[in-house]
């Protein structure tokens, strides 16, 4: 496939007739940044389009704009209706052609690849209004492409990864250990925490690599939202820290920042979506203070790492599976700030988070792919997997692991999410596979039960302790044919797990 990224149409949108804006570039080797700049004009697409011809029977596979939702997959390029956010790589297996943008751009931008050729979106609004850019100089994106003479796919989009990379922070050590959604569904308590912990000390006894114990939503006064306190279950939250760490178990909390009931919190802090719930606005200065004392207090009670969840649904109104091409559908409303557009209010936000946490490990759920990059070390790439429905897990946590491996060590480190052990809920015979795959991933690892689990369940779980502590090399191979590839390389050997 012939393929020129120099060779574009461009057209901005704004909210009336274009006037003042306009866009420059910088045109480098395979590669551009583009810019806007606007005085009176309120920008909010730009469309950038490419003339390309390519046999239809090519393969695409796109990213999504945070977890996936078992939707990720090749599809032949006849076929391709979908819209594919920040990249996408095509392959005829003999070769392989990636295009997209760097980590961390100023918008959001999504690509579409069909027999009319291959388009660009770039949306530059603030909330679902144009942006007041007010002459501001913008560098909304940079542009970047790649060819291999090769059909290496797997390690060709890893290598594409390395390019679009900018500023990844990864932990010093594998992250592995317990978390207690997957059993307890916000049913929990401050002694079933340190039981659990004792249970993860058990499982890891002989490792020098600690596990962690994540608190997840049960802790705080209302289910799944704010103020940031315990409730009468919990107590003293700072000396369960203490607690779980005298065990050799690191703690984690879960948090969902943009979501509190708290009284004191003023009505101008505040968005209000459709049905009246209100979430805070991280571009309101006092709502930015409120969220830090939130994270200062939650660090000072000795946790070491940081699950924060929600933030692209309670921003935006949608989650990824509902998104299409563009994050918000809604006109007619804005931020506190207008002058940001959204993709810049968001890494604003992520890096609140990520310079008040300080050496707090950082697990990014339901954020945004590609501004999550050098702003979380952990990224859940996946909707929830499932301590029920072995359907679930096995659409959610495969398909993921699979299709955005290679971002892993690159962008941060993927999560393809929780090994949840409910009694006999899910067979063991299903659930161990999917426990053994992400044992041998290079990826995290956590396991959500309580200690009264079969000595079959315990033995499996210290064996999946000891191989995921040590390197693997790892990779899909019958990704072309699955959505939920049953075959992987694994140390040189396939192994074929029966889902």
């Amino acid at each position: 496939m012939k393929f020129d990224i120099k060779a574009f149409t461009a057209k901005i949108i704004c909210e009336g007739a274009v006037n003042d804006a306009h866009l420059e570039t910088d045109l480098k080797e395979n590669a551009f940044d583009l810019y806007l700049t606007a005085t009176a004009d309120r920008p909010k697409f730009i469309e950038l389009k490419w003339d390309v011809q390519a046999d239809e029977n090519t393969l695409v596979l796109g990213d999504a704009w945070e977890r996936s939702y078992a939707d990720l997959g090749f599809v032949r390029l006849c076929d391709n209706n979908r819209p594919m956010p920040w990249y996408f790589i095509a392959t005829d297996k003999k070769t392989c052609f990636c295009l997209g943008v760097k980590t961390c751009c100023n918008s959001f931008v999504s690509f579409r690849f069909d027999k009319s050729g291959i388009s660009a979106l770039v949306d530059v609004r603030n909330g679902g209004n144009g942006v007041h850019l007010d002459g501001r100089k913008l560098c909304v994106a940079s542009f970047i492409c790649a060819f291999y003479d090769n059909a290496e796919t797997i390690d060709n989009l890893k290598d594409f990864c390395k390019k679009m990379s900018t500023g990844a922070i990864l932990p010093e050590t594998r992250v592995y250990g317990g978390n207690n959604w997957y059993y307890a569904y916000g049913k929990s308590s401050y002694k079933q925490i340190v039981a659990d912990a004792a249970f993860q000390a058990e499982l890891s006894e002989g490792l020098d690599n600690k596990p962690f114990e994540v608190i997840d939503d049960c802790w705080q006064l209302n289910s799944c939202a704010g103020p940031w306190y315990p409730n009468r279950k919990f107590k003293d939250i700072k000396k369960l820290a203490d607690e779980i760490k005298e065990l050799g178990v690191r703690p984690g909390i879960w948090v969902r920042l943009l979501r509190n009931k708290d009284r004191k919190i003023k009505k101008a802090w505040k968005l209000t979506r459709k049905g009246g719930r209100q979430y805070l606005d991280p571009t309101h200065p006092e709502a930015r203070e409120y969220i830090k004392a939130d994270i200062e207090r939650i660090k000072g009670w000795g946790y070491e790492l940081l699950k924060h969840d929600f933030t692209t649904a309670d921003l935006f109104g949608l989650y990824g599976g509902d998104m299409g091409d563009r994050v918000t559908k809604t006109e007619g409303w804005h931020f506190y700030d207008k002058t940001r557009t959204n993709a810049e209010i968001v890494l604003d936000f992520y890096r609140l988070i990520k310079e008040t946490a300080g050496d707090m490990l950082i697990i990014g759920c339901n954020t945004i792919s590609h501004l999550s990059v050098g702003n979380v070390h952990i990224y859940r790439t996946g909707d929830d997997t499932s301590g029920l429905e072995w359907k679930r897990t096995k659409e959610m946590g495969v398909n993921t692991l699979a299709f955005r491996l290679a971002q892993n060590e690159v962008f941060y480190m993927c999560d393809a999410d929780c090994v949840g052990i409910v009694g006999d809920k899910i067979p063991w015979e299903k659930n161990s596979q999917w426990l053994h795959l992400l044992s041998h991933s290079n990826t995290p690892l956590f396991v959500s039960c309580t200690d009264k689990i079969s000595e079959k369940k315990k033995c499996d779980l210290r064996k999946a302790y000891i191989a995921f502590n040590q390197p693997h090399s790892f990779r899909p191979l019958d990704i072309y044919e699955n959505k939920m590839p049953r075959e992987w390389e694994i140390d040189g050997r396939t192994v074929t797990y029966n889902w």
